[in-house]
């Protein structure tokens, strides 16, 4: 039995199809909506319908813009030699925090999981070879998450790639910054030595 009058109920499961959204949480959205002014919740569905409308995926690294190409296939500055590929449009925005990273990238959208019924042919990963024919790759970075999906789909577009001539690398994987030893689990470790380098 709900407490709540149709048009809240149907307001909080609305909030509730968010990802990791309970109904509790639903419920706190839903009465702070109801709390804004009219303006405000105006302001916040215009927000929404914007980018389902404005947005798109980039025509190169299937990122998403407001552009095709995005702003970061377009920067001349950009070495368009070197591609990064993520498993997520979140992961660009993680890498371009660190301001390190100067090439291009290629979003795969997804990672090969088997067991959910996801393949190679669901994934980018026809999209990332077309992008290597002609030639002016010269490095691939993979970083895809250091789960058993993004291993499987980092070593399947490693085979793939690898007779194309072009180098292929791996993001190193270890200790966090600030973590200690004796909390670690061994296959974290593990990869901590796998990637350990000369100081």
């Amino acid at each position: 039995m709900s407490y709540y009058s149709p048009s809240v109920e149907k307001l909080i499961e609305a909030f509730e199809k968010l990802p990791s959204i309970g109904n509790k949480t639903a419920a706190r959205l839903a009465f702070y909506m109801l709390d804004a002014s009219q303006e405000e919740a105006e302001e916040f569905v215009k927000a929404i319908l914007d980018a389902k409308k404005n947005l798109k995926y980039c025509s190169k690294c299937y990122n998403i813009s407001d552009t095709d190409p995005c702003n970061i296939c377009s920067n001349a500055n950009r070495d368009q030699s070197v591609i990064c590929v993520v498993e997520d449009v979140r992961d660009v925005v993680a890498m371009e925090r660190t301001h390190e990273f100067q090439g291009v990238y290629h979003v795969l959208h997804g990672s090969i999981s088997p067991m959910n019924g996801v393949g190679p042919d669901q994934i980018k990963i026809k999209e990332l070879l077309s992008r290597l024919m002609d030639g002016s790759v010269k490095e691939l970075i993979l970083a895809t998450n250091p789960r058993v999906e993004g291993e499987a789909t980092a070593m399947y577009i490693s085979k793939l790639v690898k007779p194309l001539g072009v180098k292929v690398t791996r993001i190193a994987h270890g200790i966090p910054v600030g973590g200690d030893l004796e909390y670690t689990d061994e296959v974290t470790l593990s990869k901590a030595l796998e990637g350990r380098r000369e100081l």
